[in-house]
């Protein structure tokens, strides 16, 4: 490991040797406790300490005091380092909006005690290695801000105002998806309204939803994922950035496919997101068996747009009344034969 950190790319040897050491940390407290949750925990603050590396390059020593300390090597080249630059700031502060709300989210559902494991672990456990997912936040987080400090320092274009705009507003919606789902687990445990939901989330759930075992109204009538969809978003919309910017290399027709290639990483989280929300559709398949297969007939896993499709679709078939009354209803719910 150490001769592949000495021969790449010195701006991405500290990234490198953090991943490996939070990597082999998180491991080894995995084999102590036996709670492969500590990765979760952790995933909520690593994309915004490797955006701030590169955002916060001119900060610091071409040599560090300890082995955690951020540097930047003497062979990095010094336009990178020697000034901010505004598009990796702007990344940096949007991915430091994305860590508040994860960590509230967090926080309120009791996932930061150690001893508390995402029940699809248990699951999981002998499928998928922690360590990869250590490897595709180093990779989808690392290579796009890399792109951006390596760009001359200029200001703020065109397209990095839309993205920004994009991304605050693809975080608003995770927010209120997130608000939406815990409201309704809390009246689900509770049985009881909260008058003081956030904006967004002030849903009257009544019993039969509740019965129902899943949320299906607010954005999750529109998507069976909102939140999922948006964490996709907001990373390729974090991508995007250095790809269309001004300052941006011109593409010719020989280069442009290596030249879209930091694609690669956001677009293999978006197969990770699809695989492991096949995974955890399959688990609540199992709880709910009628109720949720009618839930994946008539509503999109993740884009809104294909919802009004499936009801069409389902309307031609003869089968929408009833399939929107497993889905959304609020009387009886029709017999299935």
């Amino acid at each position: 490991m150490t001769v592949i950190v000495n021969i790449m790319d010195p701006i991405l040897k500290w990234p490198v040797n953090f991943c490996i050491a939070v990597t082999a940390t998180t491991y080894a407290l995995s084999l102590l406790t036996g709670n492969v949750g500590q990765v979760d925990r952790l995933w909520t603050i690593l994309p915004t300490i490797y955006t701030a590396y590169y955002a916060l390059s001119p900060l610091w020593p071409q040599a560090a005091p300890s082995y955690f300390y951020p540097y930047t090597p003497e062979s990095i080249q010094q336009s990178s380092v020697d000034s901010f630059s505004p598009r990796a700031l702007l990344m940096f502060a949007l991915v430091f909006t994305w860590m508040v709300r994860l960590n509230y989210n967090t926080w309120r559902r009791g996932l930061f005690n150690s001893k508390v494991e995402d029940y699809r672990w248990d699951i999981i456990r002998q499928k998928i290695p922690s360590w990869l997912f250590q490897v595709f936040n180093l990779a989808f987080i690392a290579i796009p801000v890399k792109m951006a400090i390596t760009q001359p320092h200029t200001a703020l274009s065109t397209s990095d105002c839309i993205l920004g705009t994009l991304g605050l507003l693809t975080l608003l919606l995770e927010f209120i998806s997130d608000n939406q789902q815990y409201s309704f687990q809390t009246f689900k445990h509770s049985g009881q309204l909260n008058k003081n939901e956030w904006f967004g989330a002030r849903i009257l759930w009544t019993k039969r939803d509740a019965d129902r075992g899943f949320v299906t109204r607010g954005l999750w009538a529109w998507s069976r994922h909102p939140n999922f969809l948006c964490e996709q978003t907001f990373w390729i919309i974090i991508n995007l950035f250095p790809l269309i910017s001004s300052d941006a290399p011109k593409l010719s027709s020989s280069t442009a496919v290596t030249s879209l290639a930091p694609l690669a990483p956001c677009l293999l989280l978006c197969l990770l997101f699809f695989s492991s929300t096949r995974f955890t559709e399959s688990i609540s398949l199992s709880k709910y068996p009628v109720a949720y297969a009618a839930y994946q007939r008539r509503v999109g896993m993740f884009v809104p747009l294909l919802t009004p499709v499936w009801g069409m679709l389902l309307k031609l078939e003869g089968n929408k009344e009833e399939v929107d009354e497993l889905v959304y209803g609020q009387g009886k719910a029709k017999k299935v034969e």
